[in-house]
C-alpha cells in the first residue's frame, strides 16, 4: 500500500492518498482541496481515484470536492456516515469566514456505518463508527493504519464543543473502538504528526 500525506488549506488539515499496488485503485482521505501533488502523484502511479473517504461532515475535511473533481470517469465515490449530513449541507455558512468561495455540496455515494467493510483491489477498508467530535465521525482501518479524522490527536482528542459533539462519547470512542486495536497500530490523525495507539494509552491526558 502507497500512502501519501498532503497538508491542505484552509486549517492545514491532513488528506491522505492511499494507493493499492496491485489494483492501482487509490482513495482519498478526506478532500479539503485538491492540489497538483495529488493530481501528479495519481498519475505517477497510473492509478485511479476510487473513493473518497470523509471522516466526518466538517467543512474543512470535504471543501475539495467539486464537480468534475479530478476529471476521472466515473467520478470517485464519495463515502461518510449518514449521521454528518446536516453538518454536509452546512458547509458554506462557514467557507466564507475563511475567505474561500462556496462550493455545490457533494451528493453522498456510500452511506456507511460501524463495522462496513470497503475494498481497494483486495486491500480491505474496515470503517470504524467513533461519534464524539460529530454523531457521524468514523474512522478508516487499512493495513494497521488507523485514519483518525478529529477524533483523536497525537496526544489529544477533538473538540467536542460544536453542535453533535460530546466528550464523554468521544473518550468512549476511543477507549471502546481506539484502543483496542493492536498497540503496534498506526494513527494518522486529520490535523497534527501521526501517533500510535500504544502512544496514546500512555501518553494521552484526556483518556
Amino acid at each position: 500500500m502507497i500512502l501519501k500525506t498532503y497538508i491542505e488549506p484552509p486549517i492545514d488539515n491532513n488528506n491522505y492518498l492511499l494507493i493499492d499496488e496491485q489494483s492501482k485503485e487509490a482513495a482519498l482521505v478526506d478532500c479539503s482541496a485538491v492540489d497538483d501533488d495529488i493530481r501528479r502523484d495519481l498519475e505517477e502511479y497510473g492509478a485511479k481515484l476510487k473513493y473518497i473517504l470523509l471522516t466526518h461532515g466538517h467543512f474543512d475535511h470535504i471543501a475539495g470536492i467539486r464537480p468534475g473533481l479530478l476529471n476521472t470517469n466515473p467520478h470517485p465515490q464519495i463515502v461518510m456516515s449518514k449521521a454528518d449530513l446536516g453538518w454536509l449541507e452546512k458547509t458554506n455558512q462557514y467557507l466564507p469566514m475563511f475567505g474561500m468561495p462556496p462550493i455545490t455540496i457533494p451528493n453522498i455515494d456510500i452511506f456507511v456505518e460501524d463495522g462496513d467493510t470497503l475494498k481497494l483491489g483486495e486491500t480491505e477498508i474496515k470503517v470504524i463508527h467513533t461519534p464524539g467530535h460529530t454523531q457521524g465521525g468514523v474512522c478508516y482501518l487499512v493495513d494497521g493504519k488507523l485514519f483518525s479524522g478529529d477524533t483523536i490527536f497525537r496526544e489529544s482528542v477533538g473538540r467536542c464543543d460544536l453542535e453533535g459533539g460530546d466528550f464523554d462519547q468521544i473518550i468512549d470512542s476511543i477507549e471502546s473502538k481506539i484502543f483496542t486495536l493492536p498497540p503496534e497500530t498506526l494513527i494518522y490523525p486529520g490535523h497534527g504528526r501521526m501517533t500510535s495507539v500504544e502512544w496514546e494509552k500512555e501518553h494521552n491526558r484526556f483518556t
